[in-house]
């Protein structure tokens, strides 16, 4: 079937990017969000994050009538879920947002609709989708993975958006997709759909393999992270530069490690792993020993920041990046913000933080005495010391005149490069 109306909820980061493309092709698209300060400001045209490229394709979609914005779903032929998936305090996965995006949809479905999980989430999260809309609508017949040739009227899937932030609309058509149904129609169902905008190959499975092989992904990179970190943990207190080890160590054919950096952050790594080791807790030791180092990162660089000379004197301290990554706004499970906290259990200096991509420090840091947010030019006159945690092209252009004199923490390696 050929989809003419599509109902994506939740316009975040990859919500809002999946439901403009899809309106820019033709499609007619109702995004809905909770937050109706959101809906407002998409209405208007104008995203409310940062993406390159997105104002201009969502002003485009909306002006054309393909996009609008609603606080409630309405009745359509596909449903995207791209709610966000936290963990708990004890790194179990946080299911209430999947649950509320399903309950809002339960009344509107209609037989030969195709509900589609976006959302990364733990194995078994799609089945569990297809348990609750069979609690709430028991005049519709939904799949069962058990049994995926048996006949019923809605289709559900899994298919996990793999795009990078900086990156969203490009990767979102040219990537490839993994499409795991709950029955053998429903991923050649979501195949349809996603071929209207993914010019990337499309593998079809099961719902359950999709889950593990998004998890898989990004646990692989964090592994690796965890690996780079760990050398910048043993080199950092000898006096030895870890980029000139990794540099020289992939000389080697057959090595490739990779760059260090102050954590790892944003709404994949930093979460997914914890996802497969809530899965199997007894059979996961490096998975979870990864996510161990990288989180134990922050605390390590906030021990170099408050053994500097300058710092040791009472000197300020500018923290430059909070985002996870260079040149968006996303602060989601940032490693930069972390640092920031460690820096201030350790030490009372002043602290001036410059991200110039947010307006207010996000709520951890704004209860924090004396850390406040500030521009480049006064933080770099005040402080003695200067810490880089996210590698923004505006710090790229500081001088070596701006910084001289001081001392300097590049988590990064930027300026080095």
């Amino acid at each position: 079937m050929a989809f003419k109306h599509v109902c994506v909820i939740g316009l975040g980061y990859v919500g809002l990017p999946t439901a403009a493309v899809l309106a820019s092709r033709g499609i007619r698209v109702t995004g809905v969000d909770v937050n109706p300060k959101t809906v407002e400001s998409i209405n208007a045209g104008k995203p409310h994050i940062i993406e390159p490229d997105l104002d201009m394709v969502v002003h485009g979609a909306v002006s054309k009538g393909q996009l609008q914005a609603r606080t409630e779903p309405v009745e359509a032929e596909a449903f995207i879920i791209a709610v966000p998936t936290p963990f708990t305090d004890d790194h179990k996965p946080d299911l209430s947002y999947l649950q509320a995006a399903t309950n809002a949809i339960a009344p509107v479905l209609k037989k030969d609709d195709l509900v589609v999980v976006e959302s990364t989430v733990p194995v078994g999260a799609t089945r569990q989708v297809g348990l609750w809309l069979t609690e709430l609508r028991s005049d519709l017949v939904f799949p069962d993975p058990a049994a995926p040739d048996t006949p019923h009227d809605v289709c559900i899937a899994h298919s996990p958006e793999r795009v990078l932030p900086g990156r969203v609309l490009l990767e979102l058509v040219r990537n490839d997709r993994v499409i795991g149904g709950l029955g053998h129609d429903c991923a050649k169902c979501t195949k349809t759909l996603y071929s209207t905008v993914v010019e990337g190959d499309m593998h079809l499975t099961t719902a359950a393999t999709a889950e593990l092989v998004k998890l898989s992904e990004n646990a692989y990179r964090d592994v690796n992270i965890a690996f780079a970190n760990e050398l910048a943990n043993v080199a950092e207190p000898l006096g030895i530069e870890v980029r000139d080890v990794i540099r020289l160590a992939n000389y080697h054919p057959r090595v490739k490690i990779l760059n260090p950096g102050p954590g790892v952050g944003g709404h994949c790594i930093a979460v997914d792993p914890w996802f497969i080791a809530a899965t199997a807790p007894d059979r996961t030791p490096l998975i979870q020993t990864a996510r161990r180092v990288n989180d134990g990162r922050p605390a390590a660089i906030a021990e170099q920041t408050a053994a500097l000379p300058s710092v040791q004197s009472g000197a300020a301290i500018a923290c430059l990046g909070l985002s996870y990554k260079a040149d968006i706004d996303d602060l989601r499970e940032s490693p930069s913000v972390h640092v920031v906290e460690e820096i201030r259990k350790r030490i009372s200096n002043t602290i001036l933080v410059v991200e110039p991509h947010v307006d207010a420090l996000p709520d951890p840091l704004a209860i924090l005495a004396d850390v406040s947010l500030s521009t480049l030019d006064e933080a770099l006159a005040k402080a003695g010391a200067v810490v880089l945690l996210t590698d923004h092209k505006v710090f790229l252009e500081i001088t070596g005149e701006q910084l001289a004199g001081m001392d300097i923490i590049d988590t990064r390696g930027a300026w080095k490069r």
